[in-house]
Parts: C-alpha cells; sequence; structure tokens
C-alpha cells in the first residue's frame, strides 16, 4: 500500500545541480530515450546543465478550471458552465482503489524514488536500446503531473497545447526542474492527488472526480475495484482507451491493470480473476452543461448573469481577467432569481404566445428599491434549434439582448416626472384638440426642433381640457406633447438618464427628439421595469442586479456588483406618479387589467400601426414589465396569429395588458398586500374628452434639420438630436 518514502530515499530530491545535469545527459539524452536525434544535434552534457541550472526555482501550479454554478434566490441549481468538467475534490474523497490502480500500471516505484526514478530510466533505456524505438518512457507520475500542469496553462489554445507537448529537451530538462521542486514542497499523497484531479479522462470529464461521474455515474470516492481499474488504465490514451467507442480494448487495458495491481501485492490474484470476468458496467451520464440546461425558461438570465461577469469590473479590471475567472470556473453563483416570480412570469408569456409565433411575448419582473431582477422570460425559448433563440429579448444588445422596441405611452410618465420636478402641478391642464402641430421645443445642445408636422390622439373623441391625471389615464398624446414642451425637452432627457435610460437598447444615443414623449427611443423590459420601479420606491432609481455572492474554489467570497441606487426624483414627484397610474389601471386605458385584490398601477403603450404593444406596472413591492412584438420584421400585430388565437384590437391593454396581470398574481400569490403612500389628489375641474374610440395612430411627420450629435454621457447633454427617429403618433 502507499507509504511515505524514506529520508534517505528523497536525498536524491536534493541533488546538486552538475549531478541533475549528469542525469538529464545520462537518463534523457542517452541512446536516445526520449528524443532519438539528441544525439546528431550534438547538445553536450555540458549545454544540458546549464539550461537546467538557468531555469527559475519556484513552480507554482495553476488554479484548475473546474465547473462553475449558477444558484437562484433559494439555493436550486439553474445551469452548471464550465470551459472544462472538473470538479477538484481532496484526497479523502477518492478512492484508494483508483490511487492504488494508478501508481502500479504507471509508476510502480513511485513511493521509492524522487523526481527521477534512476532504475527506472536504465530500464527504459534497455527496453528501447533493444527494440531500436521509444516504446517505453522513462519519467515519473511527479514529471507527468508537471506536464499535465504546461498543459493545463496552455488551455483550448491548440498551438499552445502542442508547444507544451513537444518532446524537446528544453520540455524534457524543464520538466525534471520542476518535478524536483514538486517533491520537494508536496507530499507523495498531495501529488497523487493533484495528478488524479488535472488528468484528462476523454469524454470531456477531466479530474477522477467528473471521470468517475461520466462513466460510472458515481463519486470518485465510491469507485468500486474494476471502475478504478479502467479509469487508471484510461488516462494513458483517453481516445484509444474510451469505453463509449471501444469497449473491448478499453476491457484489455482495465484487465493489464488488474494483474499489475496483482503482481503488485495490491489485490489478490482471485480478486484481479473476479473483477476480469466483470462487464465493463458502464453507466454513463452525459455532460449537460450551459445556460441551455436550465429549466423554466431561466435560460436567458443565466446567460445575463454569465455576461454580467464578463464585462463588471467587480470581477475583475480588463476583460482578460474577467475571462480567466470565468474559464477557471469553481465558481458558486448565487443570484436574485425567485422560482416562484420566474414561474410565474414563464406561465404568463407561454400561456399567452406560442415558440411558433411570428410575435414574441416578453417579461422582466424587478424589485423596487433594490435592482433586483426576480424572473425574466420570454415565449420563444432559449436555445439553438428552430423556433428558439439565445438573443435575450430582455435586455441590451450588450447584454446579450436584442436592439429594444419602441416603446409607445409607457414613456409618458417619465415626461410628467420632469414637469413635475420643473415646477408643474398635477392641475396643469391644457385645452389640447384632438390634433395640434407638433410645439417648437430645443433640445439640449440648443437645437430647435421645429414644423415637424402635427401629432394627434388615438380617438377624434380625445379632445377638450386635460389635467395631468385625466390625459395620463387616457393617454392623450396632444396633451403629454405640450407638457414636453413646458417641461423642457432637455429636461425630460436628463430624468430619463436619472432613470438608467441614457442610450437606445442597441447602443445608439438617446433619440432626443419631440416624439420621445409618444416613446420614440428602442429600450428593453428590463430597463422600463427598473424605470417604473423606481416611481414604486418614492424616487429612488437602483440599476439592475441580478448576482447576490459569489464564492470561489477554497470558500473566497468574491466583491459582486452592488445596484446603483440614487435618488431620481423627489418622494412627492414619484408618489404623484404612481397616483396618476393608478387612475390608468382603475379607470383608464389599463382598466382591464388592474389587480383587485391590492393597489397597482400602470401604463398601457401602444407603437405605429399597433407593431409592438407594451404594459408597464408596479405594485408597492413588485414592478414589471411586457412587451408583445415581432423580433423578425415587425409588422402591425393586427390579424396576426398568436397563442392560438387571430389578434385583433389589439392596443397595450388588449395584448401586453393580461400577460402583466397573470404574472403579477402569480408572483404575488399568498402575499399580504401593501398600500401605496396617500397623497392630496389635485383640485382640478372634470376632463371633458373620451376614450371610447380608440381610432388609428398617423406619422405627424419627420424633422427637418437633423442638426449636430450632442453627447449622451454629460448630465447636462444626455442624448442625440441628430437621431434618424421620426416624430410619431403612439398612443394606448
Amino acid at each position: 500500500m502507499p507509504r511515505r518514502t524514506p529520508n534517505g530515499l528523497r536525498k536524491n530530491i536534493s541533488l546538486s545541480a552538475s549531478f541533475i545535469g549528469a542525469c538529464v545527459v545520462g537518463g534523457v539524452l542517452a541512446a536516445g530515450l526520449v528524443l532519438p536525434a539528441v544525439g546528431a544535434a550534438g547538445l553536450g552534457a555540458q549545454s544540458a546543465v546549464q539550461n537546467f541550472d538557468s531555469l527559475p526555482d519556484d513552480f507554482k501550479t495553476p488554479p484548475l478550471s473546474q465547473a462553475s454554478t449558477i444558484y437562484d434566490a433559494e439555493g436550486g441549481v439553474i445551469a452548471t458552465v464550465y470551459d472544462r468538467d472538473r470538479t477538484v475534490v481532496p484526497s479523502n474523497q477518492i478512492s484508494p482503489l483508483v490511487k492504488t490502480a494508478l501508481v502500479d500500471i504507471e509508476d510502480n516505484r513511485f513511493y521509492q524514488h524522487g523526481a527521477i526514478d534512476l532504475k527506472g530510466v536504465l530500464r527504459a533505456l534497455n527496453t528501447n536500446a533493444s527494440s531500436g524505438g521509444t516504446s517505453q518512457g522513462g519519467s515519473t507520475l511527479t514529471q507527468q503531473y508537471v506536464k499535465n500542469v504546461f498543459v493545463e496553462e496552455a488551455g483550448d489554445d491548440p498551438a499552445k497545447v502542442r508547444e507544451a507537448q513537444r518532446a524537446t529537451l528544453d520540455r524534457k530538462i524543464k520538466e525534471l526542474k520542476y518535478a524536483i521542486k514538486v517533491e520537494e514542497t508536496l507530499s507523495k499523497d498531495q501529488i497523487l492527488t493533484n495528478y488524479l484531479n488535472i488528468t484528462f479522462f476523454g469524454e470531456r470529464a477531466y479530474g477522477i472526480e467528473a471521470a468517475s461521474e461520466r462513466y460510472f455515474s458515481v463519486h470518485a470516492s465510491e469507485l468500486s475495484l474494476p471502475q478504478a481499474a479502467l479509469l487508471a488504465g484510461l488516462e494513458q490514451s483517453p481516445t484509444n482507451y474510451d469505453p463509449t467507442v471501444h469497449p473491448t480494448q478499453a476491457k484489455q487495458r482495465r484487465d493489464t491493470v488488474l494483474r499489475k495491481m496483482a503482481e503488485m501485492g495490491h489485490i489478490t490474484q482471485q480478486q484481479a480473476q473476479d473483477a476480469i470476468n466483470s462487464d465493463l458496467d458502464l453507466k454513463v451520464t452525459r455532460p449537460h452543461q450551459g445556460c441551455i440546461t436550465a429549466q423554466l425558461g431561466e435560460g436567458f438570465f443565466c446567460d445575463y448573469v454569465h455576461r454580467t461577469v464578463l464585462s463588471n469590473p467587480a470581477f475583475g479590471r480588463t476583460a482578460d481577467e474577467r475571462q480567466a475567472l470565468w474559464s477557471r470556473g469553481g465558481l458558486q453563483i448565487h443570484t436574485t432569481l425567485l422560482p416562484k416570480d420566474q414561474k410565474a412570469v414563464q406561465d404568463a408569456v407561454t400561456n399567452h404566445a406560442d415558440a411558433t409565433d411570428k410575435p414574441a411575448a416578453v417579461m422582466t419582473l424587478v424589485q423596487p428599491g433594490t435592482g433586483k431582477i426576480l424572473g425574466m422570460a420570454q415565449s420563444r425559448p432559449y436555445g439553438v434549434d428552430d423556433n428558439q433563440t439565445q438573443i435575450n429579448l430582455n435586455v441590451p444588445k450588450s447584454m446579450g439582448g436584442g436592439l429594444g422596441y419602441p416603446t409607445g405611452s409607457t414613456f409618458k410618465p417619465i415626461v410628467a416626472a420632469a414637469a413635475l420636478e420643473a415646477g408643474y402641478g398635477m392641475s396643469t391642464s391644457y385645452n389640447t384638440p384632438y390634433s395640434i402641430p407638433w410645439p417648437t421645443m430645443t433640445d439640449c445642445s440648443g437645437k430647435v426642433w421645429k414644423n415637424l408636422g402635427d401629432v394627434h390622439n388615438d380617438a377624434t373623441t380625445l379632445a377638450g381640457n386635460f389635467s395631468m391625471p385625466d390625459a395620463m389615464a387616457q393617454s392623450v398624446n396632444t396633451y403629454f406633447a405640450e407638457l414636453e414642451h413646458g417641461a423642457g425637452l432637455c429636461n425630460v432627457a436628463q430624468m430619463a438618464n436619472k432613470l438608467g435610460i441614457t442610450q437606445q437598447a442597441g447602443g445608439e444615443k438617446l433619440a432626443v427628439v419631440p416624439s420621445m414623449v409618444l416613446g420614440s427611443n428602442d429600450l428593453t423590459p428590463l430597463e422600463m421595469a427598473e424605470v417604473y420601479a423606481t416611481f414604486a420606491a418614492h424616487g429612488t432609481y437602483c440599476s439592475p442586479t441580478a448576482i447576490t455572492s459569489v464564492t470561489a474554489p477554497g470558500g473566497k467570497s468574491l466583491s459582486v456588483p452592488q445596484a446603483d441606487c440614487t435618488q431620481a426624483m423627489t418622494p412627492d414627484t414619484a408618489d404623484s406618479i404612481t397616483y396618476m397610474l393608478k387612475g390608468v389601471v382603475q379607470d383608464g386605458t389599463g382598466k382591464t387589467v388592474g389587480l383587485s385584490d391590492r393597489d397597482n398601477a400602470g401604463k398601457t403603450g401602444t407603437t405605429n400601426d399597433s407593431k409592438q404593444v407594451w404594459f408597464v406596472g408596479y405594485t408597492p413591492d413588485l414592478a414589471g414589465a411586457t412587451v408583445v412584438g415581432d423580433t423578425v420584421s415587425p409588422k402591425p400585430l393586427e390579424g396576426q396569429r398568436m397563442g392560438g388565437d387571430y389578434l385583433s384590437n389589439v392596443f397595450g391593454g388588449t395584448v401586453a395588458g393580461p400577460i402583466w396581470k397573470e404574472a403579477m398574481e402569480g408572483s404575488l400569490a399568498n402575499v399580504a398586500p401593501s398600500s401605496f403612500t396617500s397623497i392630496q389628489p389635485p383640485v382640478t375641474s372634470p376632463g371633458t374628452g373620451s376614450n371610447t374610440d380608440p381610432g388609428s395612430p398617423a406619422d405627424p411627420g419627420s424633422p427637418t434639420d437633423p442638426g449636430t450629435p450632442a453627447d449622451p454621457g454629460s448630465p447636462s447633454d444626455p442624448g442625440d438630436p441628430n437621431s434618424p427617429a421620426q416624430p410619431q403618433n403612439q398612443g394606448q
């Protein structure tokens, strides 16, 4: 059985450089043991010794790449992800049988020699000289371990891997030098454990734990004698001895290992024969990894987590550092995703839209006041097959998403917030007809927007004197065009910036144009959910967060991105917006989708020709944004098939709203209702408009003087007045 090397025998670890040089020349060069052509090359012992002495003494083992696990907020596994399928295990979690089998077949004097086995070198030299080739090598397990470290450091770069495996004099000298260092610093058991954790066993399994699970569906500590012998023999040539492809060769190799174990006296002849008589008895577990394996539609959120690690400076100063962290793996990543919320939003989108439908239903749920993403789903599944996609329609392009969607009238509360912050009150009224010329406006760069044509409402009956709450409830376009003019186009853009909207989903600058009040910028459900969560949180905007903690191999906690929470507006402004949005679901365009058991607020949005429809809403505890649209080539939704029916009367409140309502009800089931802050209603005369005939949207025109782009990064210059986006008439 394994035994520690006696002190006297370990002394060859500390041999002088000159003697090691002689070993290199005598053991490696002589008769071309490993390099037959070396003698012809004229390299001598003195040169080899010099090369040996010039190498640095320190040998640092890199962290082994292994699998990472992503968990939901309750500790359930979302997915296992890895560059290499490996789980590093300590010595006490590896069966002694596989350790003994490996030593017996690969280096049966492992416990008697140091880094170099001179007897083994001479034996191999004699064998090779007799055969006239290099059929047997003299490398010890320690030297093989060092070589595997070099291969591991090469990663997946084929050129670097070939270089690490090249049979050159320099490489052999390097292996010898570092093998000596390993023997000086690690016990034999530690070396063997490291070897078993680093070695490739075929079928994408790295390390003994992954190999045990791959071929036998057991842990490395549970390996039986035949199983241990098969894996010990497999590592010499994982391709040729792959039991799933070459079972006959694999069994022959296994049986060779068993006979060797009996020969070395570590098992009896009867034990060896019984094992030889047994079948391979494989119980293969195929590798399942990556976000594509996530259930309940969690693949898109999983992908968002992956991209967060690769993009956020909390995980490394440079992109290379962050990629290295992800590739090394071994991370335990705990996230904000709540299973109940995820199921609710996944059920809602898939109950209303099929994967084969051209329109897709997309929705995100977030927690007000924290920025936590609680649920994220879309009706088209995550994957690479037909009617699947890996584009996360909930998030911007920079995080694996698409180009976003025009937001329609769901942008109007942002304009209202800018107006309230500028000193306007909810009682502000405008006597607006069905159609008016777009008011002249000036953006942050001083560009004047004028002569843009007309803006009109969704119905000819929407005309008269409206206060801000009335206009919000009935989504009066002409009122909000006047309010945007009064508040100031630049103030509106700055408010959008405070709410996390600094550019469009595709990365383009925010289009600071009059039509932004009607939702002409392309944004995402995640962004809009966080905007409305700000109203629920009394004006506190929090950037989205998906990760709560990360533990590295060894149990070290890593820093994670924190929500950047700022006061985007006064609590009075936010609570006033909530008061007005309550009116939308109580007696406005969202009346049919309001929640009946608790305080809630929201806003409908319908884009030109009803190509996209939105509903964004919230309670004090939860905010959600839903959009429905054709993601490939946007066309009017009217008449398209979705969820088994043909769409008609397409508006935010009729198509997106029911999805939002179902998700919110599912998420908040058995959750005690809470209340919004009460505010004093404005004193106004009743509005005279009505919303009985939604009418048809139209295009009021286009900017005639594009001007010069502005820089969206500056607070005083929040967007781009030069955007090609045209003013649109987007209502309900």
